[in-house]
């Protein structure tokens, strides 16, 4: 499957791009604004924004549904069937933003009578960024449609360039509430209500001009049936996701509990560098994601199974080139970044990344099961262990045992658990190959965190020099890459890579 490959090669690339470009800029942008606004101001922001994403849940969940059924009728072909699913999102997604819009603007009124903590005399101003959020949370809404339009057509070159656009203005709006003489948060909040109509117009023109499906007409294309079957879908996926943020909002609240605010800081931490390493193996899943479900779409089994066992195995060999050597250096890039390392932070850094990784070898055969549809059983299974770690580790807080695990048992529940459910169902719904998955996934990732990992261990169980285990500790990307290259890739795929770099470098001279 070469073409494959290089179509993900390509998309994967301009999404690391703007990965890069949005990346460099937001962090410039951060440090422009909180200089600009001033820090209470800045908190106020981000406080009154942190009331609103409470609901981004809802939004990720009909925008997941919408994903799979563009992507779905893309395999198949079928133009007329996708210009009613576009109707049909459209249609769900103006319905929602509305119901959003208003149940936001209801909650305003006990967010602000005392919920939240607003300084005397900013009260005003917090009402209108408020006010602003909603309007920047409808427009985001409705612009996933054409999100997933993009999405299906595995067109990354325009979508990443809308996502740098987009931080280009949030970089524009910092300079001029820098430049701003007179109320700089209300200047902020309205601006930045501005930029999700931007995008959304940008793309919605775009879309229209470039896609035939893309036409405005529900009363004729539109079904009930075509409505209740994305709705439904909608719905459990809804639940798979409700189930997983309480769990993570209660986990933090049951670690507060029993072990104080110290372990929340080091939980924070831990969240955030898997974040921030976590985004390189997204992308390129983004780039997989589409193919992976208009194959299925279109029936074609083989390029299916291929897709998947290619999507688990290079987005967890990506995963392993930054989190493995995240993982031997926790300790002194801790020390290094914050200084006074709260405690726990690193074993929780530690455990974090090594959940994240399990959960990576699954990504793409979850995938698969949604592509496939009928997700009503597998919902519920899996929103079982999506809260059971919430039942259990308050029981082994009780009984004394130590905050790790808390890790321990969210690993073998949402990691171990959770991937074997997954190949359960992929395996009774798809026939799912799970011989091959262990063939052409476990064992080359193994193979490759062994080679990453064993080569540190040695020198600190024999040897005392630190220097050595430093020099091994950095290291170890180049060792996971090249094992990955003989040891992930197939022969096919290794020479695609060289064919992309080298007609990439005959541009260039062409150019110059």
């Amino acid at each position: 499957m070469p073409s494959t490959a290089n179509r993900v090669i390509k998309n994967t690339g301009y999404l690391y791009a703007k990965m890069g470009i949005t990346m460099f800029v937001s962090l410039y942008t951060t440090r422009l604004i909180l200089e600009g606004l001033g820090k209470e101001d800045f908190g106020i922001f981000h406080l009154v924004g942190g009331a609103i994403a409470m609901l981004g849940f809802l939004n990720a969940a009909m925008a997941n549904a919408t994903q799979r059924f563009m992507s779905y009728a893309e395999g198949e072909g079928n133009k007329e069937k996708q210009k009613g699913i576009f109707n049909v999102s459209l249609l769900l997604h103006f319905v929602i933003a509305c119901v959003v819009g208003v149940m936001l603007l209801a909650a305003g009124f006990f967010f602000f009578d005392g919920l939240l903590n607003i300084p005397d005399g900013r009260l005003a101003a917090a009402k209108v960024v408020y006010g602003s959020l909603i309007v920047s949370t409808m427009f985001t809404i409705m612009s996933v449609p054409y999100d997933a339009m993009l999405n299906a057509h595995e067109n990354m070159r325009y979508y990443a360039l809308v996502g740098i656009l987009e931080s280009l203005l949030k970089l524009a709006v910092a300079f001029l509430c820098f430049l701003y003489g007179g109320d700089k948060l209300v200047l902020y909040g309205i601006l930045m209500a501005c930029i999700p109509l931007i995008t959304l117009t940008i793309m919605r023109v775009y879309c229209h001009r470039h896609y035939e499906e893309c036409v405005v007409a529900p009363r004729r294309y539109a079904s009930r049936t075509l409505f209740r079957e994305m709705t439904t879908f909608a719905g459990w996926n809804f639940l798979a996701s409700v189930s997983s943020m309480i769990t993570q909002y209660g986990l933090g609240i049951v670690i507060n509990h029993f072990f104080g605010v110290v372990l929340n800081a080091a939980q924070g931490i831990a969240n955030q560098v898997s974040g921030m390493l976590m985004q390189f193996s997204q992308n390129l899943m983004k780039a997989v994601n589409p193919i992976l479900v208009k194959s299925a779409g279109a029936q074609d089994r083989a390029r299916t199974i291929y897709v998947t066992l290619f999507g688990c195995r290079i987005s967890t060999w990506i995963m392993l080139v930054f989190e493995i050597p995240m993982i031997l250096m926790a300790p002194a890039v801790l020390r290094l970044w914050l200084k006074n390392v709260p405690e726990w932070a690193v074993v929780f850094t530690q455990l974090q990344l090594v959940r994240s990784i399990v959960e990576q070898l699954f990504s793409s055969v979850y995938t698969l099961v949604y592509a496939e549809g009928h997700i009503k059983n597998y919902v519920i299974v899996k929103s079982v262990l999506n809260v059971l770690p919430l039942l259990v580790v308050p029981c082994l807080f009780m009984l004394g045992w130590s905050p790790v695990w808390l890790y321990i048992v969210w690993i073998v529940c949402w990691g171990l658990c959770g991937g074997v459910t997954n190949l359960y169902f992929a395996h009774i719904r798809t026939q799912f190959p799970i011989p091959e998955y262990l063939r052409h996934v476990i064992a080359p990732c193994a193979a490759v965190t062994l080679m990453g990992v064993l080569p540190y261990f040695c020198v600190k169980t024999f040897s005392d020099c630190e220097m050595a285990a430093w020099c091994l500790s950095l290291s170890s990307p180049f060792i996971i890459c090249l094992t990955g290259w003989l040891v992930v890739l197939t022969h096919d795929e290794r020479f695609k890579v060289l064919s992309c770099v080298k007609n990439m470098l005959q541009k260039q001279n062409l150019k110059k």
